[in-house]
């Protein structure tokens, strides 16, 4: 950009690695905690007041502890697929849409595709499994689509998001609709998957904890994903093409097979947040039962530097400031402190990575 004689441009740092060590996740979210801060006192509230009111009520009870955890449980599913995506270079926006159509996938098993009858353990392992074939699939296709014809994985994850939401919406309000409600009949107990509360006869203090055992599956998946890209050769494929991909062409490593995989992977782990919400919290399938935990799992994603473990840690954070914000008014407090987390990291990123150098434009140029 040039005015008044003088040239404007953006040009990228050659130390943006060790410029951007700063920016840890704590910085981040001290940062957009203190923004936060500012909004909310110019609002005539007390952010000390607010923030306090959060803190309690996430991670001041083992009941707050409990509802935290369920809430972290899809969160950290969901970010853990669109790490391994971004860590590849691939800007998968469609992890809530995997995430219904997993949902969608596990409900059908519980509501008919396997008889109510059939043993808890299969019924719930073959709920998993449906719906990460059908998260896997919603990933495959943007996957697809960019490896073979180069659409942007941005626009088609971004869509099939909304084609997601319709297409569930179709059964939720009609074959499967419960007396023209926007749900469906209660899943068969056989599809639920335990709750601490259920071992309550075992000890009295698990009475009412509905941490259930989604959060042992995502767990679990976080010691899979890890070892999956720390200590496979597909890991570190997937690592060098996000790197360097003109390095990972001339090595001869199939990044088309691999954006696929990267984004069906994706897919499958989004889609098991659908099952396990669906089979550990309210137990049917309804209207918007996300409140966009696959959006919010981009955030995460990126706050955790797109490290496992890291996701884990941040998945709780978020989980407990939906807990602990849904009481408070003004609504949309929560959100807002997501959005600013977010500006903070992107902001920071901009700033690593990128300088302004204003210089005299040449003459004649």
């Amino acid at each position: 950009m040039r005015a008044g004689g003088w040239q404007v441009r953006l040009e990228e740092r050659l130390e943006s690695g060790a410029r951007r060590s700063w920016m840890g996740p704590g910085v981040a979210i001290v940062a957009a905690f203190l923004l936060g801060a500012v909004l909310i006192a110019a609002a005539g509230l007390d952010p000390l007041q607010i923030y306090g009111h959060i803190l309690h009520t996430a991670f001041g009870s083992a009941w707050g502890w409990s509802d935290t955890l369920v809430k972290a449980t899809p969160i950290m599913l969901c970010g853990l697929g669109v790490a391994v995506a971004f860590r590849m270079r691939l800007w998968n926006i469609g992890a809530e849409g995997q995430l219904w159509m997993g949902a969608w996938a596990a409900s059908g098993v519980a509501l008919g595709w396997l008889p109510a009858s059939t043993p808890r353990p299969v019924m719930l392992a073959v709920m998993a499994l449906a719906a990460m074939a059908a998260g896997a699939a919603w990933g495959a296709i943007p996957g697809w689509l960019k490896a073979r014809m180069g659409v942007s994985e941005i626009i088609t994850t971004l869509m099939l998001n909304y084609v997601a939401f319709q297409w569930v919406c179709w059964f939720v309000f009609g074959p499967w609709s419960e007396r023209g409600f926007q749900l469906t009949p209660q899943f068969p107990s056989s599809a639920w998957l335990p709750r601490l509360s259920d071992a309550a006869h075992l000890s009295p203090s698990f009475s009412g904890l509905t941490v259930h055992a989604g959060i042992g599956i995502a767990l679990i998946a976080a010691v899979v994903v890890s070892l999956l890209m720390d200590r496979s050769r597909w890991g570190f494929e997937v690592r060098v093409t996000g790197d360097g991909p003109r390095a990972a062409q001339h090595a001869g490593m199939p990044i088309a097979r691999n954006t696929v995989l990267a984004l069906a992977l994706t897919g499958a782990l989004s889609g098991l947040a659908g099952m396990s919400e669906v089979a550990g919290v309210v137990h049917r399938l309804q209207d918007r039962f996300s409140p966009g935990f696959g959006f919010t799992a981009i955030i995460v994603a990126w706050l955790a530097g797109l490290r496992p473990w890291a996701v884990v840690v941040v998945s709780v954070l978020f989980g407990g400031l939906l807990v602990g914000g849904k009481e408070i008014q003004p609504a949309g407090i929560p959100q807002m402190l997501q959005g600013l987390v977010l500006l903070v990291i992107v902001g920071a990123e901009g700033i690593a990575r990128y300088r302004l150098r204003v210089s005299r434009a040449e003459a004649g140029a």
